[in-house]
């Protein structure tokens, strides 16, 4: 008898790490099934080479009862609750739609999975965000949370109930504190895609206009000559996010649920990706970039720098892909796609 394949709901399917996700669920043999909201015109984002493979399921993370209701329906053995408002500085302008979204969107899950489904491994996308503007490097599983933006705040309300629902309920619900993850699949509105886009278009001397930037097109590159930046000493650790969801698959494969750091251990400033993406196509940085003041945050989260040893000595992961990797992979693609 043909082994039954495992099932996995994941929302936040279509982003870059749920496209990464669904790759490695696919690739091994799970049935997948993709939350996702509704739209006029659908778009599958980073998912879109996958939409016949992918079952969807369309609700929303502020609706109760179509989480409820398709998780009664799949009862999937993991869930991957990687969707929420995930810009920090959007959170600013959306901050009650964010802690709906991001903090409420978890706790409505771990309720449905507490009343339909409660057999199934949850993995909750927790983010360093959690540790605000803090003194303690490296940062690890138990530093404490301080968060200083309302997208942390809502994560740090999703990571707490995390906590106290496998307490309580003996639910297995285990989270992944992420560092910085980035990739070609990162959107536009994230620093280092900003950066690896406007690379290319001034390599390839684009004229006129505005590339479109994401929500809200953002606006950084003024007639492809010139990148606006914020705060360029902010330090992150910068990982790839196909490593990562690697990490995210192992931690529900583990013996019970628990809290994983996952990062690179190595830390580096914006100024320091500016240098490294413009390098990577023989260009100045300094020639390009200048400070805009309305793009830097309110209050500044960091220095960021993870602590991977727990996960790498429990699970046995760690990073495969180095920084200046990283970089010049996002700049060849953005070249790639702009020519």
């Amino acid at each position: 008898m043909a082994k039954k394949s495992k099932k996995a709901f994941v929302t936040g399917i279509t982003g870059q790490d749920g496209s990464y996700l669904a790759e490695l669920l696919l690739d091994k043999g799970y049935e997948v099934y993709g939350f996702l909201r509704r739209s006029s015109s659908q778009t599958y984002g980073n998912v879109a080479h996958l939409k016949h493979q992918i079952k969807f399921l369309f609700g929303d993370l502020t609706d109760p009862a179509s989480i409820s209701m398709y998780l009664a329906q799949t009862q999937p053995d993991e869930i991957y609750n990687l969707g929420s408002q995930s810009h920090v500085h959007s959170s600013w302008d959306q901050p009650i739609a964010t802690a709906d979204q991001t903090g409420l969107g978890a706790l409505r899950i771990y309720e449905a999975v507490r009343n339909v489904c409660p057999k199934a491994r949850v993995y909750q996308a927790s983010t360093s965000e959690l540790f605000g503007e803090t003194s303690l490097s490296p940062q690890n599983e138990k530093t404490p949370i301080v968060p200083n933006n309302p997208y942390a705040a809502a994560k740090a309300l999703a990571h707490f109930d995390a906590q106290i629902y496998r307490k309580s309920f003996k639910l297995f619900i285990s989270t992944g504190i992420l560092f910085n993850h980035e990739s070609p699949r990162r959107s536009p509105d994230f620093v280092t895609r900003k950066v690896s886009l406007a690379v290319a278009a001034i390599k390839l001397k684009l004229k006129g206009g505005q590339i479109p930037l994401g929500q809200g097109n953002i606006p950084v590159i003024n007639d492809f000559s010139q990148l606006e930046m914020g705060n360029l000493e902010a330090k992150r650790d910068w990982g790839f996010a196909g490593d990562y969801v690697q990490a995210m698959w192992l931690i529900l494969q583990h013996k019970k649920p628990d809290d994983f750091v996952v990062a690179t251990g190595e830390t580096h400033t914006v100024k320091e990706l500016c240098e490294t993406a413009f390098a990577h196509v023989g260009l100045n940085w300094k020639k390009y970039v200048v400070v805009n003041k309305k793009w830097v945050r309110p209050t500044e989260t960091g220095p960021l720098v993870g602590d991977f040893t727990k996960i790498q000595k429990t699970l046995g992961w760690k990073p495969t892909v180095k920084f200046k990797e990283l970089v010049g992979m996002m700049v060849e693609s953005d070249l790639a796609k702009l020519r």
